[in-house]
């Protein structure tokens, strides 16, 4: 199940950054939690004694509420971070300030997201595939996924073109030739052939072959059905309705991917003698 990055340890952790009413100030916050859809969660009237709650009261419950509610919990969590990195917090090299993110990496780690060291969260899978300089292709799609989480029809087109640069990579990296308008299907065939991941290939008489032949088919399953969602929800071939993918939906199909990718990748790798 695809989890959103929020939860009650990850409002604990995102507190502690304005104990002692340090950062944004309240209007700022309120701002924040207004445009995420939150704004009643943790109300600060200036005016009203009674409520005057701290920051990191605000912050906590808020969180909280995004917990109760996620559907714009990422929204909620952006915002708060731009916040944080505007006023430096994540900049500090105090060993309290140092405890704080190790503490608030590891509450969103929990829920598959990573903090940055820069203060931006991005889906842990994606970030899960090995970045390689001579890979211009796929860490441009890399890159695009960890920004574009919250656009359904991107996420799908990208995921899509993250699979198909990485079978062509393959076929590039033992010289296999491919024809210039092969398809999806075609490119996956002819690197998963040359690493030896076809289900057919896979050697009947050892012991847990019937389910790695399985498994090996459920990649390829994986790829061949992101690549049609992408022709029938996602970017490209014209399309202009709006997807019925929800986010939550897409970044299950971006994970997916991802791991596949992953898995392709270091097979790579290994059978190129670099890892």
């Amino acid at each position: 199940m695809v989890q959103h990055p929020v939860s009650a340890e990850v409002a604990a952790t995102l507190g502690a950054f304005v104990q002692g009413g340090v950062g944004p100030y309240h209007r700022v916050l309120t701002g924040v939690f207004e445009r995420a859809g939150y704004g009643s969660a943790a109300r600060y009237d200036p005016g009203n004694p009674a409520m005057q709650p701290s920051k990191e009261h605000r912050v906590r419950e808020t969180v909280m509420a995004a917990v109760r509610s996620p559907v714009r919990s990422r929204d909620l969590v952006e915002g708060i971070l731009s916040e944080y990195r505007a006023h430096g917090l994540f900049d500090e090299d105090s060993g309290d300030a140092k405890r704080k993110r190790r503490l608030a990496k590891a509450a969103f780690a929990r829920v598959n997201w990573e903090l940055t060291r820069a203060g931006e969260i991005r889906p842990t899978s994606v970030s899960n595939v090995g970045i390689v300089a001579e890979r211009p292709a796929i860490e441009d799609q890399l890159g695009r996924l960890r920004r574009a989480t919250d656009d359904p029809a991107l996420m799908l087109g990208t995921a899509k073109e993250l699979l198909e640069s990485t079978a062509k990579y393959v076929c590039e990296a033992f010289t296999v030739p491919y024809r210039e308008t092969a398809s999806f299907s075609e490119l996956w065939h002819l690197a998963r052939d040359r690493l030896g991941l076809l289900p057919q290939q896979v050697d009947m008489s050892k012991a847990g072959s019937k389910e790695l032949r399985a498994i090996l088919q459920s990649s390829w399953s994986i790829a061949e059905m992101t690549n049609q969602l992408r022709n029938r929800e996602g970017t490209g071939h014209g399309r202009t309705l709006p997807t019925a993918i929800s986010p939550e939906v897409a970044l299950l199909v971006v994970r997916e991917a991802c791991s596949v990718t992953e898995f392709v990748l270091e097979t790579l790798d290994r059978q190129m003698g670099r890892s």
